[in-house]
């Protein structure tokens, strides 16, 4: 069994607060950054990590997320549908200073009815027929067109919690999509819905956020024999190839690692990429304290009884991406020293 482990934001991105590692035991974690060939790489996204991975290119410079969420979401239109198809999801900005700031779904809830409401106000006074708002997911709003914008657009986890002056979309038709995103936020600013949430404390849905657009992919060959995540991108991909299992991760660790499944393995977890957006430090730190008891001791023991024959751990933040490669063999190599995560962290940032 060989197993790959995505976890973005492995490592708190600011250098500058190394207490936030302070009480935290991770020695099996330790052991097997330290123990293992390292690689840095250029910072990545985690969609465009698993787009990579799962051999696709981009699209008019976009990667297609948006045609591959469909597999999830509307699995017919992605196996039918010849238009092109662009993430609109919604979200909350708010000014700060001379900023822009955009908060996604994870701040806050929307209801099927609520966003329901919304996108059937969007298509009555901004769509038409070659232009249509759907929500097949209350979190995940669509936009279908029929020919692809000369636009290139940047992901939505890119821009959470930060500055959206820094990333609108370029290119030739992105003045024409600056002008449906002002009229889209001019609309839903009075709209009851946003006035009924923010009566009860809500945070308002006050605009979209487009990116990831592209056709539908006929044909995607993964790499792995089997995937094991909550996360719906991941799910979306595995849906899309047709050599590949796809299961939410073992509640434990080590009855699947004593089961005798052979194979390329990824296993995403996200569990970090949150917390760490949004500053959150300790929700931060207590997910990956967790880490450690139900996947780094686990794997550190499948490793070193032999269950598994080498282990990748994959993470990226802002600055850069990392691969910790380790087999049984390097846990032997005495001369290598248990180094603290701080000093990992320094690595990658």
């Amino acid at each position: 069994m060989n197993i790959n482990l995505l976890i973005p934001n492995l490592f708190w991105s600011d250098t500058s607060q190394p207490e936030i590692y302070d009480g935290l035991l991770m020695h099996s974690l330790e052991t097997l950054l330290s123990k293992g060939f390292s690689k840095t790489n250029s910072s990545l996204e985690m969609e465009i990590w698993l787009c990579k991975q799962f051999n696709l290119e981009q699209q008019h410079g976009n990667w297609p997320i948006a045609p591959l969420m469909l597999h999830l979401d509307a699995p017919v239109l992605a196996k039918t549908s010849k238009d092109f198809w662009i993430r609109a999801d919604p979200v909350h900005l708010r000014i700060e200073q001379n900023h822009i700031m955009l908060a996604d779904s994870q701040s806050f809830e929307i209801s099927p009815e609520e966003a329901e409401q919304l996108i059937q106000d969007l298509n009555h006074n901004l769509g038409n027929q070659d232009f249509i708002f759907s929500a097949f997911h209350p979190h995940r709003w669509y936009i279908r067109i029929p020919k692809a914008p000369e636009m290139q657009t940047h992901t939505l986890s890119h821009v959470t919690c930060k500055n959206i002056n820094n990333f609108l979309p370029t290119g030739k038709d992105s003045s024409i999509w600056h002008k449906i995103f002002n009229e889209v936020q001019m609309l839903l600013h009075e709209h009851p819905v946003n006035q009924a949430r923010e009566s009860r404390g809500e945070l308002i849905i006050n605009s979209i956020w487009p990116w990831g657009g592209g056709n539908i992919i006929q044909s995607i060959h993964s790499p792995y024999t089997h995937a094991w995540s909550n996360n719906d991108f991941s799910q979306s991909l595995a849906l899309a190839a047709s050599n590949i299992n796809y299961s939410n991760p073992p509640t434990d660790v080590n009855k699947w690692l004593q089961t005798k499944i052979s194979g390329n393995h990824l296993v995403v977890l996200d569990s970090l990429r949150n917390p760490a957006k949004y500053k959150n430090a300790y929700g931060w730190r207590e997910a990956l304290r967790n880490m450690e008891h139900n996947w780094f001791l686990p794997l550190y023991t499948a490793i070193k009884n032999g269950k598994v024959r080498q282990l990748t751990i994959t993470t990226s933040n802002e600055i850069a991406s990392h691969d910790f490669a380790i087999t049984r063999s390097d846990l032997w190599k005495f001369w290598l020293f248990n180094k603290p995560l701080f000093t990992h962290s320094r690595k990658i940032n």
